[in-house]
């Protein structure tokens, strides 16, 4: 099975964190990328740039011009961002629609940009706890919040959308994302003097650039129909060993492996299996 190499990709969300990290990318590649956002900041590292929103069929549609491929990055990131309502339909309205629209324009590959927060503790407003450790792909998810519950939807219209339309469609499960020199130095910060912040989330992040590179292996490797795929740094965020978090935060959840030193407590093998995926940029 050989592989898929784009020549145009569709990059929604293009303004926001992941779709300049992904952009960049692309450019140095020498990849041809449309960008869509709400708004156009004037520097999109983009040959084609649009302002309108992923539930618009016309704008969807008009975005999709020659394009190949898709990396769908659009959405209300948080729950506490919008109303429930807005948050759950306007991101899953997005998906269908950016799927539904690409498989009719013959698009037959699209990377999802999920999250690790579709297994439900994140930020969930009851108390959850996980099954057993390390996570994996095959862990239940247990939405609780309208967010958690987009991207498990999400990730059923990605399945359906392979069925439909005979196309691939990875679902990148995304812990936290930020830059070594900005945002993650703050969130380490942060679980040093509480840890029990990213007790929920398992430490867990990835930097920008790694996600970036996690989308376009996605978007190029030997896969077929649907895969959602655990991505994340090797480590953790947090500076205490690891044992000593899991002791105090989860210390009833059942492990199936040791966590030597400050190892990420989360099954990243089909990362490193599906997508030749090793992060480069670390904490």
């Amino acid at each position: 099975m050989t592989g898929h190499q784009p020549s145009r990709v569709l990059v929604t969300g293009a303004a926001g964190r992941l779709g300049r990290a992904t952009l960049h990318l692309l450019h140095t590649y020498g990849v041809a990328a449309t960008a869509l956002d709400l708004t156009d900041p004037g520097d999109l590292k983009a040959d084609r740039v649009l302002v309108g929103d992923t539930t618009d069929v016309d704008v969807v549609r008009d975005a999709l011009s020659e394009v190949d491929a898709v990396v769908h990055c659009a959405a209300i990131p948080a729950p506490m961002l919008d109303t429930p309502e807005n948050v759950f339909g306007g991101n899953t309205r997005g998906t269908f629609t950016v799927l539904e629209q690409a498989g009719q324009a013959g698009v037959r590959r699209a990377v999802l940009a999920g999250s690790q927060s579709a297994l439900g503790l994140a930020f969930s407003p009851v108390p959850l706890t996980f099954h057993y450790l390390p996570v994996d792909e095959a862990h239940p998810l247990q939405p609780a919040d309208p967010y958690a519950l987009s991207k498990q939807v999400d990730e059923a219209t990605g399945a359906m959308m392979a069925r439909r339309y005979g196309m691939t469609v990875v679902s990148l499960r995304f812990p936290l994302l930020g830059g070594l020199d900005e945002r993650l130095p703050v969130y380490a910060e942060r679980f040093a003097e509480r840890p029990e912040w990213g007790a929920a989330s398992l430490w867990a992040y990835l930097e920008d650039r790694d996600a970036a590179a996690a989308n376009w292996l996605a978007l190029t490797q030997p896969l077929t129909g649907f895969e959602a795929i655990l991505v994340a740094a090797p480590n953790m965020l947090a500076p205490q060993p690891t044992e000593e978090l899991l002791d105090r935060f989860h210390p009833l959840v059942p492990r199936r492996a040791e966590f030597p030193g400050h190892t990420v407590p989360l099954d990243l093998r089909r990362a490193a299996t599906l997508l030749a995926f090793t992060p480069r940029h670390l904490r």
